[in-house]
């Protein structure tokens, strides 16, 4: 009885298997995710590969931000997303001063892979933050962008505002400082890089200076037009 049993039961595992496999035969392929319908949906990136890079302080370098969340990075790809063919270097390093970012700026030109056909440029707030003299940070800026004139590469200046509390003094030295360089060197300038955050806090981490993820978002929305002009 046992034996007659096991039999049963074996001829019914083999059945099961074989209908098992029989429907996996016919049953059609699962429609393709969202992500992948997405992908589809993208332009093609087209022409050749454009090396921008992005040279700056803590807002370029992704500070208190997931890999991939920077502004580089997302820059990178909303420009692909509308078919731009480009690979965005991330030289950001948090706290740098214009004097730090000068310091290492033939350095890290002189190690890129290829040379940079566009260089995205965020420095001068942690000048402004410190209260460093606005003149000097005018002189180093003004030798960063001498330099991208010598090796013949166009420059977005992302620009910075002055905080309140340093005094309408202060703030109109070192306000004035970007627009006058960007004319000077014949440069494209974002006027104020965190224009997009200002006055929203759900866009911006507890320390009211860095953008939160979204923040970032708001602010490539907000520049990606002047980034795509600029483009050589």
């Amino acid at each position: 009885m046992y034996i007659f049993r096991s039999a049963r039961l074996a001829v019914a595992l083999v059945a099961t298997l074989a209908l098992v496999a029989c429907h996996k035969d016919t049953v059609p392929p699962p429609p393709p995710s969202a992500q992948a319908h997405e992908a589809a949906s993208e332009p093609a990136v087209k022409g050749p590969e454009v090396d921008i890079l992005a040279l700056g302080d803590s807002l370029l370098a992704g500070y208190g931000l997931n890999f991939g969340e920077s502004y580089p990075a997302k820059l990178e790809k909303a420009l692909r997303a509308r078919g731009i063919n480009a690979r965005v270097s991330n030289a950001g390093v948090s706290g740098n001063t214009t004097a730090d970012g000068l310091a290492r700026l033939a350095f890290t030109l002189d190690n890129q892979p290829r040379p940079p056909g566009l260089v995205i440029l965020s420095l001068g707030g942690n000048d402004m933050l410190r209260g460093l003299p606005p003149a000097d940070a005018r002189k180093n800026l003004d030798a960063i962008l001498a330099e991208f004139d010598k090796r013949h590469i166009p420059v977005v200046i992302m620009g910075i505002l002055a905080a309140p509390n340093l005094g309408p003094s202060y703030a109109r030295d070192f306000d004035g400082i970007f627009p006058a360089l960007a004319k000077k060197h014949h440069d494209v300038l974002v006027p104020f890089f965190l224009a997009a955050v200002v006055g929203k806090p759900e866009l911006v981490q507890a320390d009211h200076v860095h953008p939160t993820a979204l923040g970032v978002d708001a602010i490539v929305k907000a520049t990606i037009d002047t980034v795509v002009k600029a483009l050589p």
